[in-house]
């Protein structure tokens, strides 16, 4: 008897949401005020925000967005770059539980395996840092350089941003790391010591080169999600770069303030001093390099005045 009364309920409930779908009526208040908001803009001339910038307003957006973040005080740089700091540490803490404890598929199927490490990690963490407002300071190589090169800010400007959101970013990514080694949750995987210790075993010039490439990939990912106006385009504009960048093996200056420090801490034979001079100095060059020429410069010659562009 129940049985039946529950399919009368929901067969009455499902024809009724049809009559009012079909009868047009408003489904609901926000909805009015939805319409009534478009049409506000409509008759003052505007409209809503496309899906997607065209490619010279894009540019444009990334100035303005550059511009204001070199506006920030230094405490608030700093402090938003811990924010940032600790949601791309996330995003490497996520990589190195999923990706990294793959041995199987690893030795069965690298590239399959590399692709897991990526899709699963670093995308969710730089999402965060957009959506929240965060100050990452390899984004901020392509977006702040903009507005310096456009006349938007100076020269002292742009260097507080970088200098701040550096540190921050140090922080936030330390305590993270921190906080992950003391959760247990990584048990006996080797993945993170195996990582860390290999990132500061490369030669300078090969962790520079892979500054460059990684820093052009996220940069690329932040410059096209500044241009999205959905939460899932920006989720998509995220995803295939940074997921790209982790897979191929690329180095994220960071990410492996995360990385690099969880290895330590696990046991990675590797000194602080190592740290920084085998790694996070070619990389964080290379991040440079990666996200003010790599990167934003095209888009600068063509759209803005870089290197003495004319007016058209």
């Amino acid at each position: 008897f129940a049985g039946k009364m529950f399919k009368k309920i929901l067969v009455s409930a499902l024809l009724a949401t049809s009559v009012t779908a079909f009868n047009g009526q408003a489904p609901s208040t926000f909805a009015t005020r939805n319409y009534h908001s478009e049409s506000a803009l409509k008759m003052a001339g505007g409209g809503a925000a496309p899906a997607l910038k065209p490619p010279a307003a894009l540019y444009e957006g990334a100035v303005a967005a550059g511009a204001a973040k070199a506006a920030g005080s230094w405490g608030k740089i700093f402090k938003l770059g811990i924010v940032s700091g600790a949601h791309i540490g996330f995003g490497s803490y996520l990589a190195i539980t999923v990706g990294g404890a793959c041995p199987g598929i690893a030795s069965a199927n690298p590239g399959l395996q590399k692709i897991i490490f990526g899709a699963f990690g670093l995308p969710f963490g730089l999402i965060m840092t957009l959506i929240t407002g965060g100050e990452l300071f390899t984004g901020n190589t392509a977006l702040v350089t903009a507005a310096y090169k456009e006349g938007k800010t100076d020269g002292k400007s742009l260097m507080k941003n970088w200098i701040a959101s550096y540190f921050g970013n140090f922080v936030g990514s330390v305590i993270l790391a921190y906080l992950a080694f003391k959760s247990g949750t990584l048990g006996n995987a080797p993945a993170s010591v195996a990582i860390a210790t290999a990132k500061c075993s490369l030669p300078f010039d090969v962790a520079f080169v892979r500054g460059i490439l990684c820093n052009w990939l996220v940069c690329m990912a932040v410059y096209m999600a500044s241009g999205c106006s959905t939460m899932i385009g920006k989720m998509t504009a995220v995803w295939f770069p940074i997921s790209a960048f982790v897979a191929l093996g690329l180095d994220h200056s960071v990410a492996n303030m995360f990385i690099i420090p969880l290895g330590i801490m696990r046991g990675a034979e590797i000194t602080f001093s190592q740290m920084i001079i085998k790694n996070l100095i070619p990389v964080t060059l290379g991040n440079i390099v990666g996200g003010a020429l790599m990167c934003m410069a095209p888009f600068g010659a063509t759209f803005g005045n870089w290197f003495g562009k004319d007016e058209e």
